[in-house]
């Protein structure tokens, strides 16, 4: 195996659970990209753990949908499901129109300063063209967004929600433009903050989330070879 698997001292936790966590973030970064067969001999080495820990993270990787278990075929990396990013995307709009028509009105401007912050970082990443950096301001400016409702779970619950769309966001950010038009979005989102606007920043908080899986879902047509065929896929409608 190439040397695509972050060490286990990164992580905290069990054996096993370091080795998922090890596994997920490559999945997740597209270091494991979809379809992979994965070897175990080759990850146990590479890891240096024995198959119990491993089979138990595979296990728990299998539940999450990330990776496939065939009996007396191996273990693959899943496909992306685009039914899955649907329901994803259907769920996180839910969350994030409901958090910025809770805020506008009431924003700090102490947390406007952090959101403008985040955004100035996300403009060097962007110049530099970071997608590694650029990737995890983005994930960062949305879960400040719903941190400010007061609500302690809710930006857990929006990134557990947003797995498997993240895997695909990977895939998003290289292509020609879409980094730029991301930081413009953001920008919009920001001055509808600024402004009190509740109206306005949530129409461009879903144009921005839309944005997003409408760009999926020319690129399911474009690299099929990358998704799950699904039978009577769910039809996404902005």
């Amino acid at each position: 195996m190439k040397n695509q698997l972050r060490p286990l001292s990164d992580f905290q936790g069990s054996m096993a659970q370091r080795v998922y966590e090890s596994l997920k973030d490559a999945i997740l970064t597209l270091m494991l990209e979809p379809g992979e067969f994965l070897r175990k001999p080759d990850i146990c080495i590479a890891l240096g753990v024995s198959r119990s820990p491993l089979s138990e993270a595979l296990a728990k990787l299998a539940l999450d949908d990330l990776v496939l278990i065939v009996p007396q075929a191996g273990t693959y990396v899943a496909k992306i499901s685009m039914d899955e990013i649907r329901e994803a995307a259907f769920l996180r709009q839910a969350l994030e129109l409901a958090a910025i028509s809770r805020i506008t009105k009431h924003i700090t401007d102490h947390q406007l300063q952090l959101v403008s912050r985040n955004l100035r970082v996300q403009e060097f990443a962007a110049k530099d063209r970071d997608h590694t950096q650029f990737y995890q301001l983005d994930t960062e400016f949305h879960e400040m967004i719903l941190s400010f409702t007061g609500f302690r779970r809710i930006a857990g619950l929006a990134q557990s929600s947003w797995l498997h769309v993240n895997r695909a966001r990977k895939l998003l950010l290289p292509k020609s433009g879409r980094l730029e038009e991301t930081l413009q979005e953001h920008q919009n989102i920001i001055v509808a903050l600024e402004a009190r606007n509740t109206e306005l920043a949530i129409q461009q908080m879903s144009y921005h989330l839309n944005q997003i899986i409408e760009i999926m879902e020319k690129m399911y047509l474009d690299t099929p070879d990358l998704f799950q065929t699904n039978k009577g896929a769910i039809k996404w409608r902005s």
